[in-house]
């Protein structure tokens, strides 16, 4: 009886013990689509540096080591933004999570910004590249004080990088082709975060003396889009100038092929960062061209060692999202020189911060959005070219080779 009664005392004892060690980890909630790629790549991105971090002893606060525990939160953004807001609150109410990172959709992770600021959870984007997620913490500083953005720069910034990998693209096409004023087919999803970009487009292409030969908004989860694709052909564009960020994306690039298009595409198509775009549009995806954030190239010191550490444990290469790597590695920075997981105590200094990380060399404005710059947070371009993807700017970057256009 002796004996029982100790190994029953002895064993809620141990219980004890590991409910106490779990209320001293840190606790993560990693938030994004997880049935999509973009949500894969934040819950890996995430998992390579909680394991790099807790290998390592954990998180220094103050006198003690805290480790890493995130939380999976299937956010569902890409269907609704009802089931965002829905994750986040129990990720908050139900999971204690003490920070929160990821987001994607920009009308969803605006809907979860809302439910992260009236819990004061410091929330670093990983994802949504729409200005007003930014442009509140302008208007008031002291509630939206907790969001930072870490990927993508804004969608203004984005068109900067675009329109500077443009203009070497359309230079190529005039020497190339002999066209002085290539024409430009703009394909954009509808949605909230390409409005501004559309409009850039618009207003910008013929300043660089390129003509836009029209405009098409597919849903992102458009399954065909052959009826846009025959109109951009009977047009002639030189260039399709994509802005896509959902599974639309492989579609256009299959179906570019099916239809043998002449025209180049290039912009932004997340579902062309991943390595298995090439299968995916059944090897038709070729010369498809897309601003990216990884390759193997030095953008950063960390960069080529965090892409061929992501290729050896999931067999695939990071889309942009995996970026939540970074994110994870700031608040470990700021966590340790604050001694504190207070983010009021967070907020100050990660304003301060400058971030060598594996996908930017990142720092803030006032409005806690990423400052752009060329080979710091601009990003890269990549094309695939015979099964390859190959990063071709910024050509100051050690690594980058030529772009090619269609035969």
């Amino acid at each position: 009886m002796k004996l029982n009664r100790w190994a029953t005392t002895l064993g809620a004892l141990a219980l004890l013990a590991a409910g106490s060690a779990a209320a001293q980890n840190i606790k993560i909630g990693i938030l994004g689509p997880m049935a999509f790629v973009q949500g894969e790549n934040h819950w890996a991105g995430a998992e390579m540096a909680r394991d790099e971090i807790n290998k390592a002893g954990g998180i220094q606060v103050g006198a003690s080591k805290r480790q890493i525990e995130i939380v999976k939160v299937d956010t569902n953004e890409l269907q609704s933004v009802p089931d965002a807001t829905n994750a986040i609150e129990r990720a908050i109410s139900r999971d204690k999570v003490d920070f929160l990172i990821g987001g994607f959709r920009s009308e969803a992770v605006l809907a979860m910004q809302e439910v992260a600021m009236d819990n004061k959870k410091l929330f670093l984007g990983a994802g949504a590249a729409d200005a007003k997620l930014c442009d509140n913490v302008t208007k008031d500083y002291e509630r939206y004080k907790y969001w930072f953005r870490v990927t993508p720069t804004k969608s203004a910034d984005l068109a900067r990088s675009l329109f500077a990998v443009l203009g070497s693209i359309g230079a190529q096409i005039r020497t190339d082709l002999k066209k002085e004023v290539p024409k430009v087919a703009i394909l954009s999803e509808k949605a909230a975060w390409t409005e501004a970009l559309v409009k850039a487009v618009q207003d910008t292409l013929p300043k660089m003396k390129m003509e836009v030969v029209g405009t098409w908004a597919p849903s992102p989860l458009a399954t065909d889009v052959t009826a846009e694709l025959s109109a951009i052909k009977r047009a002639n564009a030189d260039i399709v100038f994509t802005i896509v960020s959902g599974p639309m994306g492989i579609v256009l690039g299959r179906q570019m092929g099916e239809l043998q298009l002449s025209a180049v595409a290039f912009g932004i198509n997340v579902e062309a960062q991943k390595d298995g775009f090439w299968q995916a549009t059944a090897g038709k995806g070729n010369y498809v061209s897309t601003l990216d954030t990884f390759s193997e190239v030095e953008v950063t010191p960390k960069t080529v060692p965090f892409v061929k550490a992501f290729k050896e444990r999931f067999k695939k290469a990071p889309t942009y999202n995996a970026a939540t790597y970074d994110a994870i590695s700031i608040l470990r920075v700021a966590i340790e020189q604050a001694g504190s997981i207070d983010a009021d105590k967070l907020v100050p200094l990660i304003e301060k911060m400058e971030h060598v990380g594996s996908a930017a060399v990142a720092t803030w404005d006032k409005s806690h959005d990423l400052i752009w710059a060329v080979g710091k947070t601009s990003g890269i371009a990549v094309q695939w070219q015979d099964g390859k993807k190959v990063a071709f700017w910024p050509p100051q970057v050690k690594g980058m080779q030529p772009f090619k256009m269609p035969n």
